[in-house]
């Protein structure tokens, strides 16, 4: 790859040529982004060994970077991970256009007929580190909602997201829609990170999807709207009427499946009246199957355990760690979460339904779980197919993005001949 000596040139003829193609992206009919999207699926597993070729380099690259192992997961590609790949493709080339949806529609006494129908945003900017598979989740959602895309994928993952992004552009061409549709930014220079976060002429919204490094910087930077999380500090309260089957698998699964994840369970809270049952059995799991439980004075009496500190609360590991205290009640809990979540993604595990709608009511997390692992929490799992991102604010997009998170509305009025007294 060689450096891009005019960086600001290079982004401002990428939003340019963003703008025009998501003009025609528009009004593009439903069949042909949708035989785009399979022909995107189809070049992706035709090209599988390719894909992986460039794989090994960016895990070489991330090797020479010291990632964690978390990271390192995050940015691995095989053939199964490939396969979710088309998968993801497939699934939301199948899924029903939310361009021209009517949301609602009603008559005035005037005589007017007015609609409100879903309306692409435009172009959207997608800034993300590590995952290589956001190349194609971003791409397939930008495309099915009728919105242009600019990708702007991690410096870890640069040989594989071109790779994947040549499979889209694949798609694009075999159906006649503009090759600029879904642009990949061709360097790793930080600089054009800078430039997208102001391309307030051609680019409607930011979506960044990484740390809260990244995140934070996006925020704090962008003079284009944004739709962000900051961290996913995931709780799970194990509540008295637990089912102490279900809680063991599900805590099992929320911390340890894959613990990179945004959905990765990152604290667990424990009613009081199951320190010396399940809550031990709960610890002592963890710590069998080398999670580091960072606990609380109460859970600290458990062998193998490490005191937490006041950092331990509220903090996002992405790692094989997790902190673990003992709340007296539900409400406890919930204050707890309060404190120390970031709005994302939590659980309570309970077989009681008065407690279980208690802790859906007052808590105002994007997604709220009973009795299922969070690492559900994801667009695929959702029937989305794939997600752009978790959104955790409350203006447009929150939880899973979707296609149908990318859009805006617009109002079709209709008259006959009517006029305003």
């Amino acid at each position: 790859m060689k450096d891009i000596a005019d960086i600001p040139a290079l982004m401002a003829q990428i939003g340019t040529q963003a703008k025009a193609a998501s003009a025609e992206l528009a009004f593009a009919p439903p069949d042909i982004k949708r035989a785009a999207l399979e022909a995107a699926a189809d070049a992706v597993w035709a090209r599988r060994t390719e894909i992986v070729e460039a794989n090994k380099k960016d895990l070489d690259f991330g090797r020479n970077k010291s990632l964690s192992d978390a990271m390192m997961d995050r940015l691995m590609l095989d053939e199964d991970r490939i396969q979710s790949i088309v998968t993801g493709l497939r699934t939301v080339a199948a899924q029903d256009d939310p361009v021209g949806e009517v949301l609602t529609e009603w008559d005035m006494p005037s005589g007017l007929n007015i609609r409100r129908v879903r309306t692409p945003l435009g172009v959207v900017g997608v800034i993300y580190e590590s995952r290589p598979n956001v190349t194609a989740d971003a791409g397939a959602l930008c495309l099915k909602s009728g919105n242009a895309v600019i990708l702007r994928g991690g410096s870890e993952s640069f040989h594989s997201s071109s790779a994947i992004h040549a499979c889209l552009v694949d798609g694009l061409k075999s159906v006649g829609l503009p090759e600029a549709a879904i642009q990949l930014v061709p360097t790793r220079d930080r600089a054009a990170v800078q430039e997208l976060l102001t391309m307030i002429d051609t680019v409607d919204v930011i979506v960044p999807r990484g740390g809260k490094g990244l995140v934070g910087l996006v925020q704090r930077e962008a003079r284009v709207p944004v739709f962000a999380h900051l961290e996913g500090i995931v709780h799970v309260y194990v509540d008295a009427a637990a089912d102490p089957q279900k809680a063991m698998d599900v805590v099992m699964n929320a911390k340890t499946r894959r613990t990179g994840i945004c959905g990765a369970a990152e604290c667990l809270l424990i009613h009081e009246s199951l320190v010396e049952s399940l809550g031990t059995a709960l610890v002592q799991m963890l710590l069998d199957a080398g999670v580091r439980v960072h606990a609380d004075e109460t859970l600290a009496k458990i062998a193998g355990t490490t005191a937490a500190t006041a950092e331990d609360w509220g903090k996002e590991y992405l790692d094989m760690d997790i902190a673990a205290k003992v709340v007296p009640d539900v409400d406890a809990a919930i204050a707890h979460i309060r404190q120390y979540g970031s709005n994302h993604t939590d659980c309570i595990l309970t077989e009681d339904d008065g407690t279980a709608a208690r802790f859906f009511e007052r808590l105002d997390s994007a997604i709220l779980m009973r009795n299922a692992s969070t690492q559900f929490a994801d667009g695929g799992e959702f029937g989305m197919g794939a997600e752009i991102g978790i959104a955790t604010g409350k203006m447009h997009a929150r939880g899973p993005v979707g296609a149908a998170q990318l859009t805006s509305f617009k109002y079709l009025v209709e008259g006959n001949g009517v006029t305003r007294t």
